[in-house]
């Protein structure tokens, strides 16, 4: 008999390449929005998805610089288990009338944290992303603060990506809205003889706690990349609307299905 939340599954179970949740997250997160063409996120939302009917071509691109763990906090006390780096890419879409956050993109540099991806729907891939970050003593870092300066960028294949800057000007009551839904995501495994998808589910999930410093926001700068085998610069920057910092807590414990798109509806 095996065991394990995920892949490799053995007899102790330990092989596996992540635990069963409920998964804890500290991190800091660099967010940039802006806006558009509304055809170019309509593009990125398959069937039963639609346009957010208001502001339909917001996105958000935000970097997190995470720690992560099971509720064993095991892997706190093996660092390599624990930090890893994300970007990704946030838009906003609507089923029977509910506004979601969805992430349409999205590069990590952990395999553990593509596994994860793999439960949630997110669609990852690998990447290598760096973000300035912060410090009390500001001898090397910017001091949250107004007048902080905070630089990201985005690479994936030997690619770059995405470049921003983002300079805090004062606090601010939230940390932008595109990513401020319960995320909407589709779960999806090819079917083996090529047939379409032998599972397909469109979910619903979100933090089952959540704890956030003080949101900062600011002046922001962003520019895309060209790269052959990615998408990202097609969501080209007509309006920048704002940037914004924040440290936060969360913790993610499963979701719903919204429905079962290969089979009779779950609703």
């Amino acid at each position: 008999m095996t065991q394990g939340f995920f892949y490799p599954r053995t007899a102790s179970g330990d092989a596996s390449l992540i635990p069963s949740p409920p998964w804890y997250y500290s991190g800091d997160l660099l967010t940039v929005e802006y806006r558009t063409d509304p055809a170019r996120v309509a593009d990125l939302l398959p069937a039963p998805l639609e346009l957010a009917p208001e502001d339909p071509g917001a996105v958000a691109l935000i970097w997190a610089d995470w720690q992560s763990c099971s509720r064993s906090r095991a892997e706190l006390l093996d660092p390599v288990r624990s930090q890893y780096k994300e970007a990704f890419v946030v838009v906003r879409c609507s089923y029977r009338g509910v506004t979601y956050s969805r992430c349409v993109f999205i590069w990590v540099d952990k395999d553990f944290a593509i596994a994860r991806g793999m439960h949630q729907g997110y669609p990852k891939k690998l990447g290598s992303m760096w973000q300035t970050r912060p410090h009390p003593f500001a001898h090397a870092a910017p001091s949250i603060g107004p007048d902080a300066v905070f630089g990201a960028t985005l690479a994936a294949s030997d690619r770059r990506l995405a470049e921003a800057v983002v300079t805090l000007r004062e606090p601010s009551e939230h940390n932008g809205f595109v990513n401020a839904h319960k995320m909407a995501h589709h779960r999806v495994y090819p079917s083996m003889d090529g047939g379409g998808d032998a599972f397909a589910e469109l979910i619903e999930s979100g933090s089952s706690e959540f704890e956030a410093g003080q949101a900062w926001r600011g002046d922001a700068e962003l520019r895309l990349f060209e790269a052959p085998t990615e998408e990202l610069a097609r969501l080209e920057v007509d309006e920048i609307i704002g940037g914004y910092f924040r440290q936060v807590g969360v913790v993610w414990n499963g979701g719903r299905s919204l429905a079962t798109l290969n089979g009779p509806s779950t609703l």
